[in-house]
């Protein structure tokens, strides 16, 4: 199996600027690798994070500091959400609204717990008094889980963090914000190709949620202690308190603080994470060790569930040429990228690996490219319209009687002419 081979597979599949992973094999590193990246390269890790936190909360339980059917009331001074039990906030069961107060906290630096606190009167949440309870992922429940952790260490949750957990652990490549080398956040521009780069932003209090930065080095680390197999992670946790974060609650993709996802006949461990501009995750297999990490520089592109699936149980893809960004868009081209109908179809253009390429829209299947001919021409080089000329008209375009408009086109009207 050949990582190298399954990371430009994902890579190119999800246009992405640059991916790293890592897989474990029994616990330990069995091989890491990159595309258009060293696999030292730190990446943000977004909700990854939250799975610090939850440990953090379940060491404070271990000590009998607090017990997780306590309310959150009985540990912060909140206005609303009070009376949701910590269990609920570990495993998104308690009705709490998704995100915070405010603008978009992910692109926003933040403001600190007291605002927090005071920004949140409960008018959000998404279960109300009597109501059956669902799982409901919460943003906002982690920046508020953080909370806590502070309030009872004494200390800002990223000291506590790297006091109880990174230090202990040796991941000093774990960090609150970026530290070289580091990747730069993306997100890529859906038609052209192009790259815009995501602010690094400091969340704030919200930071439990989804601040931190890392490599695969680390995350492998990370990974080896969830599955209970680093060899200091007794010293951290109890064996008995990571099998309860692992086990699922209101929903069987999620426990305490943990995601669970299934490939293969296997059930791993660990989680997903986004920010602006970055998406990765990880997973392990607390059975065995075995395990795989992806950090990627783009906002999407990259099913991060599907990671395990990708690189430890699917079938190995063929060779492929890793996915360039796109520098510079041909004139004759560029007003023609967007959606386009085909008759009732809706049609994705975009320019790609220096080609206008056709997709449907409803499948993403690929249908035709057309290349800029040495004459200024549009001609097809795949699909269908291979070899055939593709005209452009003030109103729509077409190609060998093929017409597409910009808006669906009605049956009972003139089709357009060449």
């Amino acid at each position: 199996m050949s990582l190298q081979t399954r990371l430009v597979a994902l890579q190119r599949r999800g246009r992405l600027p640059s991916v790293v992973g890592a897989v474990l094999r029994g616990g330990e590193v069995a091989d890491s690798a990159g595309v258009r990246a060293d696999p030292a390269t730190a990446y943000r890790i977004g909700s990854i994070t939250k799975t610090l936190t939850a440990v953090l909360v379940l060491q404070l339980r271990d000590e009998g500091v607090l017990s997780l059917d306590d309310r959150l009331g009985d540990h912060l001074p909140v206005r609303g959400y009070a009376d949701v039990v910590l269990a609920d906030l570990l495993g998104h069961t308690g009705g709490m609204q998704s995100e915070p107060a405010g603008p978009w906290w992910e692109r926003t630096d933040g403001g600190d717990l007291d605002a927090l606190l005071a920004a949140h009167d409960g008018s959000g949440a998404v279960v109300g008094p009597g109501d059956e309870p669902f799982y409901h992922y919460s943003n906002l429940g982690y920046g508020l889980l953080g909370g806590v952790v502070e309030r009872h260490r004494g200390a800002p949750w990223r000291e506590v963090a790297q006091e109880r957990l990174l230090d202990p652990l040796g991941m000093d490549r774990t960090t609150w914000g970026p530290v070289a080398p580091h990747a730069q956040g993306h997100s890529v521009e859906h038609f052209t190709g192009r790259l815009a780069e995501e602010p690094h932003t400091d969340t704030g209090a919200m930071g439990p949620a989804g601040q931190l930065w890392s490599t695969v080095g680390d995350l492998a680390t990370w990974a080896a202690f969830l599955a209970g197999r680093h060899p200091r992670g007794a010293d951290l946790l109890a064996r008995a308190t990571l099998a309860e974060m692992r086990e699922p609650r209101l929903d069987p993709g999620y426990g305490l603080g943990l995601r669970r996802v299934e490939a293969g006949g296997t059930t791993y461990v660990g989680h997903t994470g986004s920010m602006p501009g970055f998406v990765a995750s990880l997973f392990v297999d607390p059975a065995t060790g075995d395990g795989a990490v992806v950090l990627a520089d783009a906002t999407t592109g990259l099913l991060a569930d599907g990671v395990p699936a990708a690189l430890l149980t699917g079938p190995e893809p063929g060779p492929a040429e890793p996915w360039e960004p796109t520098t510079a868009v041909p004139a004759v081209a560029e007003p023609l990228l967007g959606l386009w109908f085909w008759g009732h179809t809706a049609q994705d253009w975009r320019w790609q690996d220096g080609r206008l390429e056709v997709r449907g829209l409803q499948t993403g299947a690929f249908q035709h490219a057309f290349t800029v001919g040495p004459d200024g021409r549009l001609v097809g080089v795949e699909g269908y319209h291979r070899g055939e000329t593709l005209h452009v008209h003030p109103t729509h375009l077409e190609c060998a009687t093929f017409v597409w408009t910009r808006v669906p086109h009605d049956p009972a009207a003139p089709i357009p002419g060449g």
